[in-house]
């Protein structure tokens, strides 16, 4: 039976609250809504990949020509990420949520009605914007409404969506472009996020750990942790979110602080060098397994194995995170990763064996790289939280623009397949000594800080 968790004094601790109690339906709903967002994110931002093809030939345009649609959604979510971060700490998750899935769903709905190309590319960059600001969000939510015991693995099912999302967008587009035309893949993606929008305003509570933070009202704050928790909190009269955080008041501030420093540029160097790998590999692996002598339906088939294992990696990462250090299990992925990617280089004289490779390979990589923005919500304390995460996605972006460059690169001097695979298992040994050097190199914060935090974090009548 719920207990509520207070201290003397009617002075409750929320996440000691929501550790206390059973996972509710009413997390559940969260979960489920923060993974719809990221679905339709994952639909939108491979979209334009999906129709491609039917609007080159419906425009009579060459393919070339698309270049600067495809890299305008790409800047897109970066920069909406990195704005969109500080702006959540600044006026609250829920809030720009909202406003980011309505803005992505409205330009979508607009982009299916662009009469030109350089419209198609400014308004896949705004789509990209929106996409770029709920992505960073709909994480910090879920893992502040989570158990401390199951975040990692809750926040990584969650993230989950992304991938199932950009996958449904292939078979609906492969449904409904013969019969309606490209255009309707556009209409679906904008009108799917305009009704989750309005179900988000409905449904999706604010942050607790934000509301406390920013002096809500104790009732408030009581009635959200209440349908949460199944806690009876009758006697809480203020509420506090007993975290340590460096003293300042600045989402950024914070991310950049001392301490924390370090393990930001970490983050960032981990996330950049997964998606160079990331892009590289789903942009060019068909052409590169072409070009190694394999037949265009075989190099398609191989390629298809490297995403596949995704769902597998993410889940398992989840839970060795909340079982052992975080840190540790995701740098060991990702050097997992780069021994399979250069296996998978010198195994292509046997193509049952290449196929178990990728496969291994993907599901390592995507593993890895789906738990970090787990990893980073865990890092920051409640006012820089979705500052961390929404810019550690967003500098990571550019490492995928890299990633697919690098690939045109690589392919223009003629290099081998091993080779280019050797050179590709460089940036995951990268990353896994980056999250290494952020397991020793961040400086605990100290018992001043923390308890000038906890003064800070607390709101009463």
């Amino acid at each position: 039976m719920p207990q509520s968790t207070q201290t003397p004094g009617g002075v409750a601790d929320v996440q000691a609250l929501i550790d206390g109690q059973r996972f509710t339906g009413y997390q559940w709903l969260i979960l489920v809504l923060c993974f719809l967002i990221v679905a339709i994110d994952g639909f939108d931002t491979a979209a334009m990949g999906y129709i491609a093809p039917a609007l080159v030939q419906d425009w009579g345009i060459e393919k070339a020509a698309l270049g600067p649609v495809m890299s305008a959604a790409l800047f897109g979510l970066a920069f909406g990420a990195i704005f969109a971060g500080p702006m959540a700490d600044r006026v609250g998750r829920k809030k720009v949520l909202v406003l980011s899935v309505f803005f992505f769903g409205a330009c979508s709905l607009a982009t299916a009605f662009a009469p030109t190309l350089g419209w198609l590319t400014v308004l896949r960059f705004l789509t990209g914007l929106g996409l770029g600001a709920a992505m960073p969000n709909a994480v910090t939510l879920t893992s502040e409404f989570a158990p401390q015991r199951r975040r990692a693995v809750l926040v990584n099912t969650m993230f989950c969506g992304f991938p199932l999302g950009s996958a449904a967008g292939g078979f609906v587009a492969a449904a409904m472009i013969p019969h309606l035309g490209w255009h309707s893949v556009l209409l679906l993606g904008g009108i799917l996020p305009l009704v989750l929008a309005v179900l988000l305003v409905l449904l999706l509570p604010e942050s607790v750990r934000y509301m406390v933070l920013r002096n809500y009202p104790a009732g408030q704050i009581r009635n959200v942790l209440r349908r949460v928790t199944g806690a009876e909190l009758s006697e809480a009269n203020a509420f506090v979110i007993g975290e340590q955080a460096p003293a300042t008041k600045s989402p950024i501030g914070t991310v950049l602080a001392p301490g924390v420093r370090l393990g930001s540029v970490m983050l960032w160097c981990t996330y950049f060098m997964g998606l160079v790998i990331f892009y590289l590999l789903t942009s060019w692996m068909p052409t590169l397994m072409k070009d190694a002598g394999f037949t265009i339906q075989r190099a398609s088939f191989l390629t298809a194995l490297f995403p596949l294992g995704g769902g597998i990696g993410t889940i398992a990462a989840g839970w060795f995170m909340d079982r052992f250090n975080p840190n540790k299990v995701i740098a060991i992925t990702y050097a997992a990763t780069g021994v399979l990617i250069f296996a998978v280089g010198h195994g292509t004289g046997s193509q049952a064996l290449l196929g178990v490779l990728i496969f291994l390979a993907g599901t390592a990589m995507n593993g890895a790289q789906s738990s970090m923005p787990s990893l980073a919500a865990a890092f920051y304390p409640t006012q820089g939280r979705a500052t961390g995460v929404a810019w550690m996605l967003g500098i990571g972006r550019f490492g995928g623009i890299t990633g697919a460059l690098l690939g045109a690169e690589l392919l223009r001097q003629h290099l081998g397949f091993d080779t280019i695979f050797t050179l590709l298992a460089v940036p995951a040994f990268v990353a896994a000594g980056a999250l290494m050097v952020k397991q020793f190199g961040s400086r605990p914060l100290t018992g001043t800080e923390a308890s000038a935090s906890g003064r800070e974090s607390m709101a009463s009548h």
